[in-house]
């Protein structure tokens, strides 16, 4: 298995239920493994169990009732903090199993052991090989923008390229789930079409074999499904609130001197509503150019920040350190401006006409944005 970084909120996915008791039983044997790892699951994030490695070998047993997503780190990313020697491995618990991990944990890993493990090997084989152009291609396409090269192109050429290559991976997935239908780390691969959506989850999902479809597997992908199901419910819901030509519901909320401020107070000019908060990165980033286009087009439109899930001192401490000259409100956690305009993801961004209707919604820190404003405003 090649290295995977990934963050603490993936312990969302798949914490579900099936029917044996048992241990999960794991074996190491890895480099630059550090000489303490701490295991974990989304139910058993206060209390990690602690596990002492020599010489990058270890072993211990892990109580689950269910199959289980599980985590293992280094200790100083359970405080927060991120090193160049941090271990971040995300695993998939089975009780009752033995799990045998040996590689290095920098670079890959395999892993091995039972029945289900052995089945388990094989798919990680498998992806490892169906992925390999894919991965190599955004490698390179790293490699040239840290040289300084174009980014539009570099992003023009991902476009191009990568869905034809994602659907070669596909695939190469779907084959072997047809190969091994009645292999229950199968099962473990209806995750990997999250981002086709839910129709080709459950596509695949019926390419198991009866025997795994209804065994302790189920619950496992058939949770996964049911929260990409509740999040398209969510993202078309939202699309309903945050269409072109809906009034934009009118709020007031206290701005950065502690008075009320209205949307309404601001009908007959184009209000740009961004939803962001100073623990996002993606909003800080975008900062310079908002910057460039509000004294570019200066006059010509306004900029409401609505900032969210910050305390109040973190907000104005934010809004001074990034110089933003544009007007702000303080969104308290019992407001409903989150929830009359549908906002999920950060920074969002609403485009609110002089009429008061909205014109257009982008999500995340988007050149589509800038473009909007150009067309609107030169």
């Amino acid at each position: 298995m090649k290295k995977i970084v990934l963050s603490m909120a993936m312990l969302a996915v798949a914490m579900i239920g099936c029917a044996n008791d048992g241990n999960l039983h794991v074996k190491g044997n890895l480099k630059n493994v550090g000489d303490t790892l701490m295991v974990l699951t989304r139910s058993t994030m206060n209390t990690p169990k602690t596990v002492i490695v020599n010489d990058g070998k270890f072993e211990f047993d892990f109580p689950l009732t269910e199959v289980t997503d599980i985590i293992v780190v280094s200790p100083d990313l359970m405080r927060g903090q991120r090193g160049a020697n941090s271990v971040q491995m995300q695993l998939i618990g089975v009780p009752g199993e033995t799990m045998e991990l040996v590689g290095d944990v920098k670079d890959r890993y395999d892993i091995n052991g039972s029945k289900f493990y052995k089945e388990y090997h094989e798919v990680d084989m498998m992806l490892e090989n169906a992925q390999k152009e894919a991965n190599d291609f955004q490698k390179k396409l790293m490699e040239r923008m840290q040289k300084g090269e174009s980014q539009d192109q570099i992003m023009k050429e991902y476009q191009e390229a990568m869905p034809a290559l994602q659907e070669k991976a596909n695939k190469a997935m779907i084959d072997f789930v047809k190969a091994h239908p009645n292999y229950e780390a199968s099962a473990t691969l209806v995750p990997q079409f999250a981002q086709d959506g839910l129709d080709k989850m459950k596509e695949v999902a019926g390419l198991l074999g009866d025997n795994v479809k209804n065994g302790r597997m189920k619950a496992y992908y058939q949770n996964i499904i049911n929260q990409v199901e509740a999040q398209a419910k969510a993202e078309a819901e939202s699309a309903k609130k945050q269409a072109a030509g809906v009034v934009a519901p009118d709020f007031t909320l206290n701005d950065i001197n502690g008075k009320p401020l209205s949307l309404s107070s601001l009908r007959g000019k184009y209000v740009i509503l961004d939803f962001w908060g100073s623990w996002c990165g993606w909003c800080i980033k975008g900062f310079p150019e908002m910057k460039k286009y509000y004294e570019k087009y200066k006059g010509k439109f306004e900029i409401l920040g609505i900032d969210c899930n910050d305390t109040e001192q973190k907000w104005k401490d934010a809004v001074k350190k990034n110089e933003l000259p544009w007007l702000h409100v303080y969104n308290t956690r019992d407001s409903k401006v989150l929830a009359d305009y549908g906002v999920n993801g950060f920074p969002t961004k609403i485009i609110v006409g002089p009429d008061g209707k909205i014109v257009k919604t982008i999500v995340g820190e988007d050149p589509a944005f800038y473009t909007l404003l150009d067309s609107l405003f030169q």
